[in-house]
C-alpha cells in the first residue's frame, strides 16, 4: 500500500495515511498526493465525500518528516524546508476550502501537520484516545499549517495557552477549541466509514455522534483567561510567576521548554491575525516565520535537541521567555514581499 493509500471506494474518495510506525508523519510526498487527489476529486463525480483517516491505533498523524529539513538546513540550503513548507501550506488552504464534504477521523496523536491534514475537514471526528496539540515552539517553530487560525479563533485567551504551551487537547478540549466537530466512540468509525462509502451521505457522521466528555483544560478557562490577558511574551510570563497556583507553575514549567523568540512570535501572530482569519491570512503569517525559522530561528537547534542528539538541552537565541526583544518578533513577522507565501505560483 505505500506510505498513503489513496483510492475510491463506493462514493468516498479515501485517503489512508500508512506509516503507523513512524507515527504517520508527512513526507515531502505525501503532502503532494493529498493535494493531488483533492484536486482529481473535486470534479469527479463519483465521488460524494473525502475521508480521511491513519494506520495504527497511536497516531493520526504527529507531524511532518522533518529530517530531510534538518539535513539540508544545516547544510546551508534553506529552499527545501521553504519548498516544503510552501507546498504543505497550499494544500492545506485546499483542504480548507475543498467544496465536497471532508471526513477526518483522528485517533491518538494530531500534531504539528497532522493538524493541518485533519482539522481544517468539514466534518472532524475524535474519540476516546485523540490528543491533538501544536507543539512547535518545543522545536523552534510556531504553530503553523493554518494552526494558528484555529488558535485564534478559539474561547478566550485559550489560544495563546496551547500555542505557546503546546498542551494536548483530549477530545473535549478540541471540540471547545474548535480543533474538532464531532465525537464518536472509536469503536464505531469502521462501521461510520463503510456508511459514508456505501451512501456518500454525510449525515452519517451526525448520526454516529455522541455526547463529548468535558475537556480536561476547558475546566481551566478562567485562569487562562486571566493569565494570558497581556499580549507580549514578557507580560505573560510576569503575571504567571506573580501567581502560586498549580495551573501557573505547570504552564511556567511547560513554556520553560520551549523557544522563547517561538512563543513570542506565537503571541504576535495572534494578536496580528485577530479574532477571525481565514485560513489564507494565516498561512501567510506562519510562512513569514517558517521561511526565516533555519537562518534567523531556532528551528535547526529544536530539532537537534529534540530529534538528531536527543540531549533536550536546546540552547536557545534568547536566554529566557521574557528576554525577547520587540523588534525581533517583527523582524521574524515581517512581510516577505515577492518571496512571501501564496496559494498558488
Amino acid at each position: 500500500m505505500g506510505e498513503i493509500d489513496i483510492r475510491i471506494q463506493g462514493r468516498a474518495g479515501r485517503i489512508t495515511l500508512n506509516r503507523p510506525g513512524a507515527l504517520n508523519a508527512l513526507t515531502y510526498e505525501m503532502v503532494m498526493a493529498i493535494d493531488a487527489a483533492l484536486m482529481d476529486w473535486a470534479e469527479d463525480a463519483r465521488v460524494a465525500l473525502v475521508v480521511i483517516d491513519a494506520a495504527g491505533d497511536r497516531a493520526f498523524c504527529a507531524g511532518g518528516d522533518i529530517a530531510e529539513m534538518y539535513a539540508t538546513g544545516t547544510a546551508g540550503d534553506y529552499a527545501y524546508g521553504r519548498k516544503f513548507w510552501r507546498d504543505e501550506y497550499r494544500m492545506n488552504a485546499r483542504l480548507a476550502g475543498f467544496g465536497k464534504p471532508v471526513v477526518t477521523l483522528m485517533q491518538g496523536f494530531t500534531m504539528g501537520g497532522g493538524v493541518g491534514v485533519g482539522c481544517h475537514a468539514s466534518h472532524r471526528v475524535v474519540g476516546e484516545t485523540s490528543q491533538i496539540a501544536m507543539p512547535e515552539c518545543g522545536i523552534g517553530l510556531v504553530p503553523d499549517v493554518g494552526g494558528s487560525m484555529l488558535l485564534a479563533r478559539a474561547p478566550g485567551r485559550m489560544g495563546a495557552y496551547f500555542g505557546t504551551t503546546g498542551a494536548r487537547m483530549d477530545a473535549g478540549d478540541a471540540i471547545t477549541m474548535g480543533f474538532a466537530d464531532h465525537f464518536v466512540p472509536e469503536g464505531l468509525w469502521p462501521d461510520l466509514i463503510a456508511e459514508l462509502e456505501a451512501t456518500g451521505d454525510i449525515a452519517a457522521v451526525a448520526g454516529a455522534s455522541a455526547a463529548a466528555p468535558l475537556g480536561a483544560t476547558s475546566a481551566l478557562r478562567d485562569g487562562i483567561d486571566l493569565q494570558f490577558e497581556p499580549q507580549t511574551l514578557g507580560d505573560v510570563v510576569r503575571s504567571l510567576s506573580a501567581s502560586d497556583s498549580d495551573f501557573a507553575r505547570d504552564t511556567l514549567k511547560r513554556m520553560g521548554r520551549n523557544a522563547p523568540l517561538s512563543m513570542a512570535c506565537t503571541l504576535g501572530m495572534l494578536d496580528e491575525l485577530g479574532p477571525e482569519p481565514t485560513i489564507t491570512e494565516a498561512l501567510e503569517m506562519e510562512y513569514r516565520f517558517t521561511a526565516r525559522s533555519m537562518e534567523h530561528g531556532d528551528f535547526l537547534e529544536g530539532i537537534r535537541a529534540a530529534i538528531i542528539d536527543k540531549d533536550k538541552s536546546p540552547k536557545w537565541r534568547h536566554p529566557a521567555p521574557d528576554a525577547v526583544p520587540e523588534e525581533d518578533v517583527a523582524r521574524m513577522l515581517a512581510p516577505l514581499g515577492a518571496e512571501g507565501w501564496t496559494e498558488a505560483d
